[in-house]
């Protein structure tokens, strides 16, 4: 059956799609018609695909209809007298017209008439016939004018056209539907139903195969289709998607490379692809230049729309099959290779010496992508398949085409001998093809590396242009590149950056040393110098001119070209070194520029860019590498707030043996790393006692060179070499300009190498005549031979130099004359001309440029003495530059110094010490005879020419002797004979100079020490014993007034009423006691369904629950005097310690609301941050003016007893309405005093400031202010961990501003008069009489004593006297706070008893009652309560309830007292810090069991005569201001009179013993993974959908949606809106799908950092790596730490403003 509909059916379908289809104008396809045409398809596809997923039967029934030709035949060759099937083929018809592949050339072949339009030359690229080089000619007109006239000729590479490749060129045929649909797909730009519908039938093998070849067959029109497409990018994953499931099978991408030229076609289209973007190069020689390539700015290259086909490409070049038939086809081979001459020289740069250029274009990051893509990785594929001796004729073949493919270029550019001056392009692939595939040749298939080396010539030209790079790039570091903008320094970094490098300067580097093997080494030095620009310098004159280079680029060209060349030498990647060694470098390169964590390394170290080969060369795996290396730091947080990850470090053995800096400066992208480097080679040096002082660079012996490069050495032993380092060592010495030590410690690197690596030919006999007179007998030049160790003893006497005639070598000396005078004093020579003294006694100029030019004509076999003809006049120009000033002119220098006298002068130079040099062979003949050197050298440039002499001596006995010669008759360092004025002058310059530097560098240092004990104080939480600068509160040990230091004006001075001083203050509201627990076991964030949290046993809800009840039962004033609020939205104040005037902060608002610099802070709110020491704040806090701590009062011990003092109290208390005068009156003090109460009042919401039932009372504000001081003092304590053991000043010792605060407070309770009928301090202190309690019982009662907070109640009765403060009233008001304190834990207790209990302490207490103290003894007491509450019947209720509250049968005398000691131990630790705050004075330390004692004789209610001795009973610490027994059954009697109204509500209403765990985050489980998979699809419970992005607060688990607008409330998005409910304004979140932790702090957010790391200590930021994470528990404890000390916004430096957004 469906073998009969579906063919109708799919031929309905691409009706459809015919139909659909115009053929576009302008070929502009409307995206809205095809997607339109694809809408109504939809339904039709959906059921095909359906049928795929029938199974194999299905599947196969389809293959059958899709390839079945006659089928196809029958049904849309459009015969028929079907109208619509007519229209619908002819449609068809035009829409093929275009897919065809042909040349504008050929036509012929495309039987398509159309006008080339002189595009004829251009776009063929030189293939001939029907070959497989494609141009498409498209229907439109358009593309065959391609590139337009004139891109230039190219050389035609005739290829035999064979007819096979026939089907390329042709316009498509189908012959079945399968081709037809595919057609249409690609036509229709890969609908993704379509392509799904076609992956879908793969696994039916037949379908495979024929789709494999339809895709083929279609692959030019697909690359048509993609270079015209808008969407190019949905579209490349659409092909690559469909490409990668056929060709990643090896067996099949075979069969079609054998049966349908998949190679062929591939390389084609490729080629066409790019032809279609291809410019004129302007390398070299602008006008003629035939040569053509890819220009960077097109979108081809841009939006890297060739990916898909390289990717393709790379893919088959996997396969060994087909890479073979690949390597093996030299037709292939030429295309390719032509391919790869479109990017030879792309991106040309030209220097811009005039203006800076107005465009930066930023086409380099397509022109590397493109090399990297096309060219590099497919070569390091092939390079993949020829690891073999098997594979040397691949090798052979990719070298011989590569070789002509450069030839051809260097005609196609006109290329002589000299590259055009200021110009560069970083990219070469044809060299770097030559390179690798020569490494590998000699590396892995042991071919002999001459006989694939062209001749001298070719290697003079391959030189030339990678060494124009390498000069380039010292250009660019020096700035002179510097108009060219920003990205040419991109280009450099790029250029040697670990993507890119080992497929670009490794190789560079490569096919230079393989050059410098072969060619003339004196020719290769000289064209080092010349390329590099400092040829000028190398004079023994003090002064030159440099026509190429201005004189302050001179000193880095210098190190420049000194560095490439150490490079050169030392550099073994590809010279002999195993895959092991080279990843073992470059991971110890990179770990000593920094401490790197585990996945920045694996992306720094340079891996094999073809994703196929493996990630890492090398048979041991980077992990086991880098444990061998380095040593993993377990991530910390430092102090500053920065967050470390886990780091890899070097070990110590690394940077003992192997830190190589050569490495080092090859591997740096930027230049800073090397220093970076080098400072941490010192201080391991400096902490392992290795060595003191400034270290150099450490010497490293090399590796073996491989036999191949053993020619390389020769750069080190050739006179052009030496006269090069014997000048700079010279010029050094004579302190000529422009020379570095970084100079002096590369030419003694050099110098050292050069030893390492002589010939042992070196007889010592040899030569006799070649005394220390030096008679030379040499001709040709300075030195007599070639050999280093030779030439170091060699004597130079005199040099004739050519200086400008101001210099002062002319003014001192007739030419002739050759005495001595003409020397020492030039003060800045530069690099030589060298020259030699004849036998005859005169000498000549020996130029290196000449020599460079005479060495290569010769080698271009031309008359020698035409050559000299040649380059003669071209070396006088060098010389006198038109227009240069000074004419040049010959001087003669008397030098009489050999490279071994320069050597041990310059020791003597660097020590500061004549006669500093002592052979050391001359105590010691061992030094001679151990042969074997270590292989690593610490040390400066002393031990650097020690080492030097020592080498030399060894390796012949005449330097021996030489050395010891000159030690004997040792001249002073720099041998001055005369100074003149001028010169003295310089000198006395560069000594002050000098003096100044280290004058500075002290005082940066001094500064830096400073800045940092700074910061510690500043930024640390945990730093009691800091001193800040401005120390507050506790220093001052006299009486005087307190001064203050405006951190503004600078002024200091006491605060005063008309120009008050203030605290910098941050306020915020706080809700973290509110999240103290009473279970001492954190909570833990759900992760499952099962788990809940419940927050009613939170602190804040237990408050609230209470406040709630009295407010029920009794009147609200007296309620909302008896408990404390601010546990959830408490105002806590903070300050750095830094004071200022109120004025001064007034007017540095100002300054800071017109600054239009952005700030992290908003100026309108108040916020700024301290000028002193940066920190947020948000306030400013009056001091209070006179002396800081009430000091003048603590030690009178005044003779009135307990009664008087208690008079007093209420007396003072009385006085409430006046006030001390300068308060009363307007005053600016008073201003800000209000000022602040305003801010303090704002911090918090209104919320947690109203909680009366009528709104507005005064009663608000009155608990609003005491609990101010309440939360403050709270919080001090939790940030001492919750007790007062410790003792000592706080933590926040310098910088509590509680004593400023209470004066604040203070002042506004006292505005607000309490009635003195319902002062509770009367009830403390009088017995009522019982009329006054009937009256009271009329009205609403007023809150039980019994019931009241305590701690609420002192801080009540100190902030409602007139400040300052008695010492004597303040133990007074403790004393009589205590006793009531003591009853409440009595009746706590009372209630927790079972009955038995109480009866049986009820009966023995009743005994004692009349002992005398029965009032100091907890067991009378607590019979008198119980037997007063039984009286109540308050016990009553539990026994008809039969439910004790506390089974715990029998409590023993010493457990009760416990008890008691723990429940009143809060209340004392509240009250010591407050004595601390207000009268100073050290907190005690103690252990835990003794704090109450402690504590309770600090606040003085342990009498003094007490002894610790006996028996302690917390009882004895009472002090009755009237008889025990009387108040106490007073206070009962109010819990009576309640109990007869509510007797249900009693003893729920009893205080208990309040025992509160400090505020804790919720625990986290030790996986991420954990937490993700429970989060990441849970749905949201306000709008029941999944978040698009997860957060979880850490403080309470509330599931909220980030940035969610489906939970948007009055415009807060969620996340601001709860941490507005759930921290007053701070919230923490965990964003489910980033692992990363978001602070919302008021109007700011922060993102924190990740509490969860990987296994090497790493986080992972939005899950990009994927790896399993587990939590730091360190970072974790550092988030906890900062929430409860509310550091956040002192710490953390990233805020910004989240508009409510979050």
């Amino acid at each position: 059956m469906s073998e009969l509909v579906l063919p109708q059916f799919i031929f309905c379908l691409i009706q459809y799609l015919r139909e659909g289809y115009n053929e576009p104008v302008l070929d502009l396809p409307s995206e809205k018609d095809l997607n339109k045409v694809l809408q109504i398809l939809e339904p039709h596809i959906s059921f095909l695909e359906e049928l795929t997923k029938m199974g194999g039967a299905m599947r196969s029934v389809l293959t059958q209809v899709l390839t079945n030709q006659q089928f196809y035949k029958d049904l849309s060759s459009g015969g028929g007298e079907n109208a619509c099937a007519k229209k619908s083929h002819e449609k068809y018809l035009t829409a093929l017209k275009g897919s065809g592949l042909t040349f504008p050339e050929d036509k012929l072949v495309s039987g398509v008439q159309e006008q080339a339009a002189g595009a004829s030359t251009s776009v063929a690229q030189g293939f001939a016939g029907a070959t497989s080089a494609s141009g498409q000619g498209d229907s439109s007109d358009e593309e065959d004018q391609d590139g337009g006239p004139g891109v230039g000729k190219r050389k035609r590479v005739k290829l035999s056209s064979s007819t096979k490749d026939q089907s390329i060129m042709d316009v498509l045929k189908h012959k079945c539907f399968l081709e037809e649909l595919l057609f249409w797909t690609i036509k229709y730009e890969f609908p993704q139903k379509m392509v799904t519908f076609l992956l879908n039938m793969l696994p039916d093998q037949d379908y495979k195969i024929a789709f494999t070849k339809t895709f083929v067959q279609h692959y030019a029109f697909i690359m048509k289709t993609l270079k015209k497409s808008h969407e190019s990018d949905t579209m490349s994953n659409r092909i690559v998607h469909i490409s990668v499931q056929l060709f990643s099978n090896e067996e099949l991408a075979r069969q079609v490379t054998e049966e349908c030229q998949l190679l062929d076609i591939m390389v084609t289209v490729l080629l066409y692809m790019m032809e279609s973007c291809l410019i004129k190069s302007e390398l070299q020689d602008e006008e003629n230049s035939l040569h053509v390539v890819v220009n960077c700015g097109e979108a081809l290259l841009k939006n890297n729309t060739y990916w898909p086909l390289v990717s393709d490409f790379i893919n088959i070049l996997s396969h060994q099959s087909v890479a073979k038939k690949f390597l093996e086809d030299h037709r292939l081979l030429v295309t390719w290779m032509n391919f790869v001459s479109f990017f030879q020289g792309m991106n040309l740069n030209k220097r811009e010496l005039n203006e800076h250029v107005e465009f930066e274009s930023q086409t380099y990051y397509a022109a590397f992508a493109a090399e990297l893509e096309a060219c590099a990785q497919p070569m390091w594929g092939l390079l993949s398949h020829c690891k073999v001796r098997e594979t040397q004729e691949y090798t052979r073949n990719v070298v011989r085409y590569c070789l002509e493919a450069l030839q051809d270029w260097f005609d196609a550019i006109n290329f002589v001998d000299e590259p055009t001056p200021n110009q560069v392009t970083f990219h070469l692939p044809l060299h770097r093809y030559y390179a690798m595939f020569l490494s590998k040749a000699v590396k892995c298939q042991e071919l002999d590396l001459d006989s694939l080396l062209p001749d001298q010539e070719m290697l003079m030209k391959l030189m030339v242009h990678p060494l124009q790079i390498q000069a380039s790039l010292s250009e660019i570091h020096s700035n002179m590149w510097v108009r060219n903008g920003l990205q040419i320094k991109g280009q450099a970094m790029t250029y040697v950056q670990s993507h890119f490098c080992n497929s670009m300067i490794d190789p560079d580097i490569y096919l230079l040393q393989v050059c410098a093997s072969r060619l003339d080494p004196d020719y290769f030095i000289s064209s080092v110098f010349e390329r590099f620009k400092v040829v000028d310098l190398l004079t023994m004159a003090s002064q030159h001119q440099n026509t190429v280079l201005d004189s302050e680029h001179e000193r880095s060209m210098l190190e420049g070209a000194l560095t490439f060349l150490v490079i050169l030498l030392s550099l073994r990647l590809h010279l002999g070194m195993t895959d092991d060694e080279i990843l073992r470098a470059e991971m110890v390169a990179q770990l000593c520029m920094n401490d790197r964590t585990h996945s920045s390394l694996l992306d720094l170290i340079p891996e094999n860019p073809n994703p196929k080969s493996g990630i890492i060369p090398g048979s041991l795996s980077f992990e086991s590498m880098l444990s061998a290396v380095a040593d993993f730091k377990a991530p910390v947080f430092e102090p500053g707030g920065s967050m470390q990850q886990g780091m890899y470090t070097p070990k110590a053995e690394v940077w003992d043996k192997e830190f190589d800096p050569v490495m080092v400066i090859l591997r740096t992208v930027y230049r800073r790393d090397v220093q970076s480097a080098m400072d941490r080679y010192t201080a391991f040096l400096k902490q392992s006692g290795k060595f003191h002082g400034n270290p150099w660079p450490p010497y490293k012996k090399r590796t073996h060179l491989h036999p191949s490069y053993k020619g390389l050495m020769r750069l080190l032993h050739c006179k052009t070499l030496h006269i090069v380092l014997f000048t700079l060592l010279y010029k050094i010495l004579m302190d000529h300009q422009n020379l570095s030590e970084h100079v002096l410690c590369m030419v003694l690197y050099l110098i050292e190498l050069g030893l390492e690596n002589s010939s042992e030919q070196e007889s010592d006999e040899e030569m006799p005549q070649d005394s220390i007179g030096g008679q030379e007998h040499c001709h040709d030049s300075w030195f007599p031979g070639s050999n280093l160790v030779c030439n170091m003893r060699h004597f130079i006497n005199y040099v004739r130099v050519r200086v400008p005639e101001t210099a002062p070598e002319v003014r001192r000396e007739p030419p002739a004359s050759t005495s001595s005078e003409g020397i020492a004093t030039s003060q800045n020579p530069r690099r030589s001309k060298g020259l030699q003294r004849e036998n005859s006694g005169t000498a000549q100029v020996f130029s290196l440029v000449a020599e460079r030019r005479k060495k290569f004509q010769e080698i271009i076999n031309r008359n020698t003495s035409e050559a000299s003809q040649v380059v003669r006049p071209k070396n006088t120009m060098k010389w006198s530059a038109p227009g240069a000033t000074p004419q040049l002119t010959t001087a003669i220098l008397e030098i009489k110094e050999s490279i071994l006298s320069l050597l041990v002068k310059l020791h003597h130079k660097l020590s500061g010490k004549q006669n500093s040099y002592y052979p050391p062979w001359l105590d010691d003949m061992e030094t001679l005879i151990q042969r074997e050197n270590p292989t690593y050298f610490h040390g400066d440039g002393m031990t650097a020419v020690e080492r030097i002499l020592l080498k030399a001596a060894l390796q012949s006995r005449l330097n021996k002797r030489i050395i010891e010669e000159i030690c004997r008759k040792v001249t002073p360092p720099v041998p001055p004979k005369k100074i003149s004025p001028a010169e003295k002058k310089t000198l006395d310059k560069e000594e002050r100079r000098q003096k100044a530097r280290e004058r500075q560098q002290k005082l940066l240092a001094e500064f830096a020490s400073r800045q940092k004990s700074f910061m510690e104080t500043a930024m640390d939480v945990e730093s009691p014993d800091v001193d800040i600068a401005m120390e507050i509160a506790t220093s001052e040990q006299h009486i005087s007034e307190a001064v203050y230091d405006c951190v503004i004006c600078g002024q200091s001075g006491p605060s005063t009423e008309d120009r008050p001083a203030g605290l910098v203050v941050l306020l915020q509201a706080s809700s973290v006691l509110g999240q103290c627990c009473s279970s001492t076991e954190p909570k833990k964030l759900p992760t499952s369904e099962k788990e809940q949290i419940y927050p009613w046993d939170t602190c804040s809800a237990v408050y609230e629950a209470r406040l709630a009840t009295l407010q029920q039962f009794f009147k609200d004033s007296s309620c909302l005097q008896s408990v404390s609020i601010g546990w959830e939205g408490g105002v806590y104040v903070q300050t750095c310690g830094h004071t200022l005037h109120i004025d001064c902060h007034k007017s540095y608002m100002e300054s800071l609301r017109n600054d239009q610099v952005l700030q992290g802070f908003s100026v309108d709110k108040g916020e700024f941050t301290c000028p002193l020491c940066r920190q947020f704040a948000n306030s400013v806090l009056p001091c209070y003016p006179g002396n800081n701590v009430e000091r003048s009062l603590r030690h009178c011990h005044s003779n009135k007893n307990m009664q008087d003092h208690i008079k007093e109290v209420e007396e003072l208390q009385e006085q409430l309405g006046t006030f001390p005068v300068s308060i009363s009156s307007e005053t600016n003090l008073s201003k800000e005093m209000e000022s602040v109460m305003k801010d303090i009042k704002s911090t918090t919401q209104k919320k947690y400031t109203d909680y009366s039932k009528c709104p507005g009372s005064p009663d608000n504000d009155f608990l609003f202010m005491y609990s101010v001081a309440r939360t403050n003092l709270e919080l001090e304590l939790v940030h001492r961990g919750g007790n007062l053991c410790l003792g000592g000043a706080s933590t926040a010792g310098k910088r509590s501003c509680l004593h400023q605060l209470f004066h604040v407070l203070a002042m506004h309770m006292r505005l607000y008069s309490i009635d003195s009928a319902y002062n509770p301090w009367k009830k403390l202190t009088q017995l009522m009489h019982d009329q006054n309690l009937q009256m009271c019982s009329e009205d609403q009662q007023e809150v039980p004593m019994l019931y009241r907070d305590v701690s609420s109640l002192l801080l009540i009765q100190i902030l409602t006297m007139p400040q300052p403060l008695h010492k004597e009233h303040f133990t007074c008001i403790i004393k009589v706070l205590f006793t009531l304190l003591y009853i409440q834990a009595l009746v706590a207790l009372s209630a927790k008893c079972s009955s038995e209990d109480r009866v049986t302490w009820a009966n023995s207490g009743a005994l004692k009652k009349n002992n005398p103290n029965a009032d100091k003894s907890w067991e009378v007491l607590l019979s008198h309560v119980i037997s007063e509450l039984s009286k109540a019947k308050i016990f009553e209720q539990e026994e008809a309830e039969d439910l004790p509250m506390d089974s715990t049968s029998g409590w023993c005398p010493h457990s009760i007292d416990t008890y008691l000691q723990q429940f009143c131990l809060p209340f004392l630790r509240i009250t010591s810090l407050l004595q601390h705050h207000l009268f100073g004075g050290e907190l005690p330390s103690c252990q835990e069991d003794e704090e109450f004692t402690v504590l309770a004789s600090c606040l003085g209610l342990l009498p003094s005569s007490f002894q610790s001795t006996h028996q302690f009973s917390s009882a004895s610490c009472l002090d009755w201001p009237v008889p025990a027994f009387d108040v106490v059954s007073q206070w009962c009697s109010e819990l009576a009179l309640f109990a007869e109204k509510h007797p249900t509500k009693v003893k729920m209403l009893i205080i208990q013993e309040p025992k509160w765990d400090l505020p804790r985050l919720l625990q986290l489980p030790e996986n991420y993974n954990t937490i993700f998979q429970y989060y990441h699809r849970k749905s949201c419970s306000v709008c029941s959908k999944v978040p698009k992005d997860p957060a979880v607060c850490l403080v309470c688990g509330t599931f909220v949606c980030l940035k969610g607008l489906c939970c948007k409330q009055q415009s807060y998005c969620e996340c601001v809106l709860h941490s507005q409910n759930c921290g007053a304004g701070t919230g923490i979140f965990l964003l489910i799908n980033a692992s990363l932790i978001i602070i919302i702090r008021g109007h700011r957010f922060c993102l924190w950092g990740s509490v969860y790391l990987d296994a090497h200590g790493e986080e992972d930021r939005d899950l990009r790596r994927g790896k399993p994470l587990y939590i730091c528990k360190e970072r974790y404890k550092v988030l906890e730490q900062q929430w409860v000390s509310h550091t956040f916004d002192h710490i953390n430096k990233r805020w910004g403003p989240h508009y409510n957004g979050l």
